[in-house]
C-alpha cells in the first residue's frame, strides 16, 4: 500500500518525466540545427519556446518538492523497468515503472507542451 497521495505522486512523476522531455527536445533541436531544412528558424523557435515552458514547470515542481521535503531518485534501470525511490517527510517508497509507460507519458507531455499549454499548471491535482 502506498502512503503517497495522488497529488504527491503526480509531483514525483513530473520531476521524473519533465527532465526526459527536456532531453528529447534538446536532441530534436540539435537535429533541426544540423538538418538541411530551408527554414530552420520556425522549428527551432518552437522547440526553444517549448523548452522554456517545460523548464518553468520543472522549476515549479522543484520548488514544491523542496517545500514538501520530497526527493525522487532513479535506483535501477534495465531493458524493461526503471526503479525510482520517492522520499517524502522521511517516508521512502520504491516505484517500478515499465519503460514503455515512461515513453508514453513523455510522449503525452511533449504533445501537450507542443500544443501550447503549460502541463503542470493545468494538470496539477
Amino acid at each position: 500500500m502506498t502512503r503517497i497521495s495522488e497529488e504527491h505522486r503526480f509531483i514525483f512523476e513530473q520531476s521524473v518525466f519533465l527532465p526526459m522531455v527536456l532531453t528529447v527536445l534538446s536532441r530534436d533541436l540539435d537535429i533541426i540545427n544540423t538538418a538541411p531544412f530551408k527554414l530552420k528558424k520556425p522549428y527551432a523557435n518552437l522547440i526553444d519556446q517549448t523548452m522554456r515552458k517545460v523548464q518553468k514547470d520543472l522549476y515549479q515542481i522543484k520548488v514544491k518538492m523542496k517545500e514538501e521535503k520530497m526527493k525522487a531518485m532513479q535506483l535501477e534501470r534495465d531493458e524493461a523497468f526503471t526503479l525510482f525511490l520517492f522520499i517524502i517527510n522521511g517516508w521512502e517508497e520504491k516505484h517500478n515503472y515499465f519503460n514503455p509507460r515512461i515513453r508514453t507519458e513523455v510522449s503525452k507531455l511533449l504533445e501537450k507542451y507542443l500544443s501550447g499549454s503549460n502541463y503542470y499548471s493545468e494538470s496539477n491535482p
